[in-house]
């Protein structure tokens, strides 16, 4: 028993065992430079460095469109879609799974079809947005609402019915209204399933806007991409995926620091 207890002991400080900051900034930056250092020294060495480029070439890439305007040119136009189109479906997303969980009835109505649409291939629909909405950043957003919306649907309605009932039953018995329900126990109660839901449609809001501008666009970093292969630029597409990779870092980050203040109370 003695063992089974200290057992359980060791496994829970295990799981919530807290590092440092500077331990785990330390850590990212020696596997960052382990990582490219040997990307740097194999290219050209172990595998011809037409194929993967170099960090080197990558790094001096992203300084010369820095110079010449390019860079901002392009990522802006990424960054305004995704973030909008992040926004748009979080929002949009959320809401219809918060009225869709709590519409009794109505819910086993419309869920199947819900699931239908969800399995549609959205990069199908890229050029279909194109079509209605020309190459312009209105496209390009509805791309990124139609990648991130199901996934703010999901995690939103299966918080909700993760909800303990006794809280809402004891709501219901002291009379609070609905607005009172909403802000003491709905959405408290489905706080880490948004954030959740944000984290992960932060790739796909990004995969979204590349999507649609690979199709068909004047800027962005799709179209910086596409423009690389054809001209077989590898050290360009490279140079976009990269970009593409720091959007998404800093993103995540700056959801990190939002789910830290709104979870300060655990």
């Amino acid at each position: 028993m003695a063992s089974q207890a200290k057992g359980k002991t060791g496994a829970a400080s295990f799981r919530g065992r807290e590092y440092s900051r500077t331990s785990v900034w330390l850590g990212r930056i020696a596997v960052f430079i382990v990582l490219t250092g040997l990307w740097e020294v194999l290219s050209g060495r172990a595998f011809n460095a037409f194929w993967l480029s170099k960090p080197s070439l990558i790094a001096g890439r992203i300084v010369e469109m820095l110079g010449d305007g390019d860079l901002w040119f392009h990522m802006s136009a990424t960054l305004t879609e995704a973030v909008a189109g992040l926004v748009i479906g979080m929002v949009g997303g959320t809401l219809l799974g918060i009225g869709l969980a709590f519409s009794g009835i109505f819910e086993r109505w419309i869920y199947p079809y819900m699931m239908a649409i969800y399995s549609l291939p959205r990069v199908s629909l890229a050029p279909l947005f194109i079509v209605w909405f020309g190459i312009g950043q209105s496209s390009k957003i509805l791309m990124v609402v139609a990648m991130v919306i199901f996934v703010a649907f999901y995690n939103a309605f299966e918080g909700i019915r993760n909800i303990d009932k006794d809280l809402m039953d004891m709501m219901s018995t002291y009379k609070a209204k609905w607005p009172h329900k909403l802000r003491w126990v709905v959405l408290p109660s489905i706080t880490v399933w948004i954030l959740t839901s944000v984290r992960l449609n932060i790739g796909m809001a990004l995969i979204g806007s590349v999507i649609a501008e690979l199709v068909g666009s004047n800027r962005g970093l799709g179209y910086y991409i596409t423009y690389s292969s054809n001209m077989l630029d590898t050290t360009g597409i490279f140079t976009g995926l990269v970009l593409i990779m720091i959007i998404a870092v800093a993103l995540e980050q700056l959801v990190l620091l939002l789910e830290r203040w709104l979870l300060r109370y655990r």
